[in-house]
């Protein structure tokens, strides 16, 4: 019998850190979604560069 309670207690721990992972992953996917969306709204940005792809300082010697 306490065999059995330590495997019901194991399997309910197991249930709820998937439902954590599965949370967390929603929450990235989310993320990147709005991340993706924000990138073309134009309006909400306040300090873009003009040459995304040169670097803000020079290489060193």
């Amino acid at each position: 019998m306490f065999a059995y309670e330590l495997q019901q207690i194991r399997s309910a721990e197991m249930i709820r850190e998937a439902d954590n992972y599965r949370l967390a992953r929603e929450a990235i996917r989310a993320r990147r979604a709005a991340r993706r969306s924000a990138k073309d709204d134009t309006e909400g940005q306040v300090n873009r560069r003009p040459h995304p792809r040169r670097h803000r300082f020079a290489r060193a010697a």
